[in-house]
């Protein structure tokens, strides 16, 4: 199958309004991404494998975003303000009528989170926190992203570069301000933080190089990685450094960080 076929049979399951044959077709091409036979060239094979990490609902929705982008020709360029908030909101219309169908929807998040799994532990820039548990349930909002496919993308990322803190997508919903939101199990780790000069430490030996001290930046030319402070990344009592929560992104050169990227939806599905 052609990247044009591929593309126009998911605007096809789209526009149908995700019928019973479609969400089959979806299931099969996540099936087809997760093999390895669906190549999706926006990640190398590394970051396509931590994209199916995070489970087949985060390898469908990071599908139905692409739809969006690779249909719009503007969607890949450098949008303004208000055209980025349009097209997220069309990515994220197509992830909420897919998760409201096969019942991966969660109608109001800060309402509902709480009666199903407890108390509340912690809240960042982008997400809410809470006690699950082995593990923690995290539902992730767009502040830092504006559009669902660059989030996503995140999560593809971080499961590929952080596998021991791996992020399972479980589903979708809205909070009651209305903004969409990714819902997502992570293992819970108990550690001490870990200083600046050991992060950097850390980061260099995997290849990547401080940008920005002031924003806790670091950087290759293939991805962007920031947020790298000390609430984010623990040593656990054995030692072992476990990076929870970053900011990690492909590395375009409008990111002016050095990097050589580019955001692609081509997809080669072999015979």
């Amino acid at each position: 199958m052609e990247n044009a076929d591929f593309w126009a049979s998911i605007n096809a399951i789209i526009s149908d309004g995700f019928l019973p044959e479609g969400l089959r077709k979806l299931e099969h091409y996540a099936e087809l991404f997760i093999d390895g036979r669906l190549v999706y060239q926006r990640f190398s094979p590394f970051e396509q494998h931590g994209c199916s990490a995070g489970g087949a609902t985060h390898v469908i929705a990071s599908i139905l975003a692409g739809a969006e982008v690779s249909s719009n020709p503007t969607a890949q360029a450098v949008l303004d303000f208000e055209e980025e908030c349009k097209c997220g909101a069309r990515q994220a219309a197509y992830i909420e009528r897919w998760a409201k169908t096969v019942g991966c929807w969660t109608e109001v998040t800060d309402e509902d989170l709480p009666l199903a799994l407890g108390e509340q532990i912690a809240e960042g820039g982008e997400a809410k926190v809470y006690d699950h548990g082995s593990t923690l349930i995290k539902a992730i909002g767009l502040d830092y992203f504006i559009q669902p496919i660059l989030a996503l993308d995140r999560i593809s990322l971080h499961n590929a570069y952080f596998p021991e803190t791996r992020l399972t997508v479980l589903g979708f919903g809205r909070d009651h301000n209305d903004e969409f939101k990714i819902i997502v199990e992570q293992p819970y780790i108990q550690g001490a933080p870990v200083s600046d000069a050991e992060i950097m430490e850390y980061m260099n030996h995997m290849g990547f190089v401080l940008r920005s001290a002031k924003n806790w930046t670091y950087a290759t030319p293939e991805i962007y990685l920031s947020d790298m402070h000390d609430e984010n990344v623990l040593r656990s009592v054995s030692g072992t450094i476990f990076v929870v929560d970053c900011d990690i992104r492909i590395n375009t050169p409008e990111l002016r960080q050095g990097g050589i990227r580019s955001l692609m939806t081509e997809v080669r599905i072999a015979p």
